[in-house]
């Protein structure tokens, strides 16, 4: 594997000394370490290991520089053939997140602190993995930046226990001074001056013990270190505390030290000094708070004591370093403790699991959320999909009944739901939406819904490889597209223009629609309820269309005859529709003389798909119903208006017979018209002899198989 680290600096630091080591080792075991930082004196240890740094200003907040660096991390990703890109900063990571982007390497970040909730923090959940050393950060990120619960790799840092060599305490029987650590860059979270104020009481009582302070304050808070030093002086303690400043000879320092304090009073996202005493046998004394709880278990292997309560830590460190038993007992816990949980070689090897895991994971996106029936139809296509990257993560945005389809077929696993709400609701949803799905680390959207929203919604969402029709409605958005989205074929053969981008052709042959045994008999009861004979043929009509397509609705009228012409051939109907349509029902109802199975909104769309299942034969409208009987092998009669049949007819291995009066503005494709003279044209008559050519088995030419009814006994 090809690796680039990122980071704003190389001078010190658990942080940039875990950079360092983790390049390492991954050049140790074959692979190839790249680091971008401003530099500083860790890069000669870098690139002394074989590892090749490029210092870049990626540590300077200046919007203009973030831009610009952006171009020039992209060309050293090309150049180096990255093929993951490992941000361990925040403002590194904004620039390195869009490099990895525009060359769509996975971005994988690592939490080193407990973040502000500041807009610029958010990039560190953007990562397809989220590394986090402690369970604090992990719940920080979850629950303050939504990251995802799946998204979240724990990884505590680890220590070179060949570095690091175990001394026991009281092994120096001359000893005659006791020496205290503090580790760390001077800041106010770190708790300097608790402990400073702490040492006041210790010296009293011991006055051979001396505190020494290693880190020196950061370049932007130089003061910091003066105000403590001048804190240092006012309690007298000139004498026993000292200033050593940053090094870089740990083992050494460590091996001089008879304790390690670590008094926090911040959130702590773990304590990487904690776990280097520990391996070498310095005892240790904490603060209980953030991610050092994760690492030391009071009385065990540590001692943990409130924060700021400098009096409560002056008697921990009098206690420790006057019981030499307990020394003994902190000291081999705490080896113990690091050779089992915290060593590199552990780090490493999850570390590098995570970067394997992040090359073999894919995740595609697909959008169709609007009608039904082309909700219905995209399962061949979601079929296909799965067939071409079956290793791969599938999601789906769609509708909630588009759900309740969907859900029952292993092509998806993952979905999320679209409500097409309209006006600033829209913008809302759309955005919401957009952030969901960055969260989700998606590596290609399918856009098969191929409208305005779609594409935005694929471009906010920032997913590298964008599939999409070109339409004219922002197809600017999609950075992979293909013309002929108004081309008048076949809707699935349609899709599959599409889905040739990536290499699929062949069309998947017997998938049918998955009916719950309990919905067949839910059907068979109400029809038995209606007194079905057993004999009787039933044929279905969806007696309306949606509410938004009034132009493709047949008029009640016309309805209401063709339910009494098919009653005068013995032929039983049942009508259907959605509780939206029970209006336009009681007024066909009482219009016909004859006496139709009323299933007006009793049916789920799963029930319905049942009964469409039990008809011998099925009339409709250019609508979901008509894709229903077109899966489940039903014949049916299509009645169409204001939209092209042959952009919109499945007719695979079915029979079907199809109604449509041709005018001049045809296909109009409007949702509403004055007149509607190309569903007034309609007779019931033809339809009526339509549904008897299907039932027996005379059929137009253009149908594809011979349908031969098979009616269900009903109870």
């Amino acid at each position: 594997m090809n690796i680039l680290q990122i980071l704003p600096e190389l001078k010190s630091g658990g942080v940039e000394t875990g950079t360092v080591d983790l390049a390492r080792e991954l050049i140790k075991q074959g692979h190839k370490a790249v680091v971008i930082s401003n530099g500083g004196k860790l890069v000669k240890d870098l690139t002394a290991s074989g590892a090749i740094h490029y210092c870049l200003p990626v540590h300077e907040k200046s919007p203009i520089t973030v831009f610009s660096t952006i171009k020039k991390i992209r060309v050293i990703i090309e150049k180096e053939n990255i093929q993951i890109v490992h941000a361990r900063s925040r403002v590194p990571a904004i620039s390195s997140f869009f490099a990895a982007y525009q060359t769509k390497v996975p971005f994988i970040t690592t939490c080193h602190g407990y973040y502000s909730t500041h807009i610029l923090s958010r990039v560190m959940g953007w990562g397809r993995y989220v590394i986090v050393a402690s369970n604090l950060i992990a719940r920080h990120m979850i629950k303050d930046f939504g990251v995802a619960r799946e998204k979240i790799r724990l990884i505590p840092r680890g220590v070179d226990l060949e570095r690091f060599t175990y001394r026991a305490p009281g092994a120096d029987s001359a000893k005659k001074e006791y020496a205290i650590g503090i580790i760390g860059r001077i800041t106010p979270i770190k708790g300097h001056i608790t402990l400073i104020r702490a040492m006041t009481k210790v010296v009293r009582l011991m006055p051979k013990v001396k505190l020494v302070i290693i880190g020196d304050a950061p370049a932007s808070k130089p003061k910091y270190r003066q105000e403590l030093e001048v804190l240092v002086r006012r309690l007298s303690l000139s004498k026993y505390i000292h200033f050593l400043g940053s090094r870089h000879d740990m083992p050494r320092q460590m091996a001089k030290l008879d304790l390690v304090v670590m008094p926090s009073v911040g959130e702590e996202a773990f304590g990487r000094a904690i776990i280097e005493a520990q391996a070498c046998g310095v005892p240790v004394i904490a603060s209980k708070i953030g991610g050092i709880v994760d690492i030391i278990r009071d009385g065990e292997n540590g001692i943990l004591v409130a924060p700021r309560d400098w009096n409560e830590l002056s008697d921990a460190i009098i206690k420790v370093l006057k019981d030499e038993a307990l020394r003994q007992r902190l000291s081999k816990a705490g080896r113990m403790s690091v050779e089992k949980n915290f060593s590199l070689s552990q780090m490493y090897a999850k570390t590098i699991k995570v970067y394997q895991e992040a090359l073999n994971s894919f995740k595609i996106v697909i959008l169709k959320w609007s009608a039904l029936g082309d909700i219905i139809l995209s399962l061949p296509a979601l079929m296909a999909i799965k067939a071409k990257f079956p290793r791969a993560d599938i999601a789906l945005v769609t509708s909630k009944q588009g759900r309740q389809i969907l859900s029952r077929y292993p092509y998806v696993g993952e979905f999320f739901i679209y409500q097409n709400r309209r006006g600033v609701e829209a913008i809302r949803e759309i955005l919401a939406l957009a952030s969901e799905l960055r969260r989700s680390s998606i590596d290609m959207v399918l856009d098969l819904q191929n409208n305005k929203k779609s594409h935005l919604l694929s471009f906010l969402s920032l997913v590298p490889r964008r599939i999409g029709y070109k339409s004219g409605k922002f197809d600017i958005l999609m950075n992979e597209t293909i013309g002929g989205a108004r081309i008048g074929m076949a809707p699935v053969a349609h899709q599959f223009r599409l889905l040739k981008l990536l290499g699929i052709s062949m069309m998947p042959k017997g998938l049918e629609l998955k009916i719950l045994d309990e919905e067949m008999e839910h059907v068979r009861s109400m029809l038995s309820e209606a007194w079905l004979g057993k004999d009787q043929v039933l044929v279905g009509l969806n007696c309306t269309a949606s509410k938004r397509w009034q132009t493709k609705k047949w008029p009640a009228e016309k309805f209401a005859k063709l339910c009494d012409l098919l009653a005068q051939k013995k032929i039983r109907v049942v009508i259907t529709g959605t509780k939206d349509d029970m209006q336009e029902a009681r007024r066909l109802l009482m219009l016909t003389r004859s006496k139709p199975i009323d299933c007006v909104g009793k049916t789920s769309i799963m029930e319905l798909s049942a009964l469409i299942k039990m008809c011998g034969a099925f009339v409709t409208s250019d609508s979901a119903p008509m894709h229903l009987a077109a899966f489940l092998k039903v014949p049916f009669v299509a009645l169409f208006g204001p939209t092209d049949p042959k952009r919109h007819i499945e007719t695979d291995s079915v029979a079907y017979k199809l109604i449509h009066k041709e005018m001049k503005c045809s296909p109009c494709y409007k949702a509403k018209c004055a007149h509607i003279e190309c569903m007034e044209e309609i007779s019931p008559e033809e339809v009526a002899t339509a549904v008897e050519q299907l039932l027996s088995r005379r059929l137009p030419n253009q149908a594809r198989d011979v349908y031969q009814p098979k009616h269900e006994p009903v109870p």
